[in-house]
């Protein structure tokens, strides 16, 4: 086989193990990006002391939801959707993701998401100064700067641990969001899930303040790997959070919807 097209075929599998794993990753953290997941090294990270950073989120925004609020004119092609990336999920993604945290203990797990967290600083440092919230700018340059050094190219998180710094957790569909752009339409995107028009213009904004974009500009095949690593990475810390989903509801595509919408509006009031 030509040398380019096997390179080709080796980009394209990775990216669409990226997308893929994406998509898991969205209903389970209901969240543009993944930064809000608290996976930092501490003293109980044994197995059986594993604390669900997503549980009480998700349980709360659960609790408060009574109706659909959506603006949903696309339904029959999200759920089109809808079905087809929850047999992705369950066909291709939930392997790899099983595989992979067979091989790869929880303390390594934890440290490869410490470190691709630290590398989204400059999208958490923007969206905060763009917020107006000056201090959490300054806490995320502390946190990049201790963590980077002390915490080893961000695979401990001393800053959090030590220096009692928090991430801000902003992203760009925030920042929309606060200065009055509402919801518009909701999508679930083929392999991406659930989001909404402002949302979706978020990760865009947010794809030019990650260093991983640029690496895959110029690096694709390096850039994709990454990607697919860190989003693989998330996902085996989360197996089980969209099969709960699915267990709890009577219409698993309403509930994503929903919890959605309820998660999202939540973090931009905060």
């Amino acid at each position: 086989m030509d040398l380019r097209i096997r390179g080709w075929g080796i980009v394209f599998f990775c990216g669409l193990i990226f997308y893929a794993v994406m998509f898991v990753s969205l209903p389970a953290a209901f969240a543009a990006e993944d930064e809000s997941v608290d996976l930092s090294i501490n003293e109980s990270l044994g197995e059986e002391d594993w604390v669900d950073p997503f549980e009480d989120e998700y349980n709360d925004a659960s609790e408060n939801v009574q109706e659909s609020l959506w603006v949903d004119p696309l339904e029959p092609v999200n759920r089109a959707f809808f079905y087809f990336n929850d047999k992705f999920y369950f066909w291709l993604l939930k392997p790899v993701s099983q595989g992979y945290a067979f091989v790869m203990p929880q303390v390594g797990r934890v440290g490869i998401s410490n470190v691709f967290r630290n590398l989204m600083m400059p999208v958490r440092f923007a969206n905060s100064f763009l917020q107006g919230e000056l201090v959490d700018s300054g806490v995320e340059l502390t946190r990049f700067l201790v963590n980077s050094t002390v915490g080893i190219v961000g695979f401990f998180d001393p800053a959090k641990d030590w220096l009692g710094l928090e991430e801000s957790q902003e992203d760009f569909g925030q920042t929309l969001g606060l200065y009055g752009v509402g919801d518009a339409v909701y999508f679930c995107w083929p392999i991406l899930g659930p989001s909404n028009l402002r949302d979706t213009i978020g990760l865009s904004g947010d794809y030019f303040l990650n260093p991983i974009s640029y690496l895959a500009l110029s690096e694709p095949l390096a850039g994709y790997g990454a990607e697919s690593v860190k989003r693989i990475n998330k996902t085996s810390l989360n197996i089980g959070k969209y099969e709960t989903i699915k267990e709890d509801s009577f219409d698993p595509y309403i509930a994503v919807r929903d919890v959605y919408l309820q998660y999202r509006r939540g973090k931009i009031t905060e």
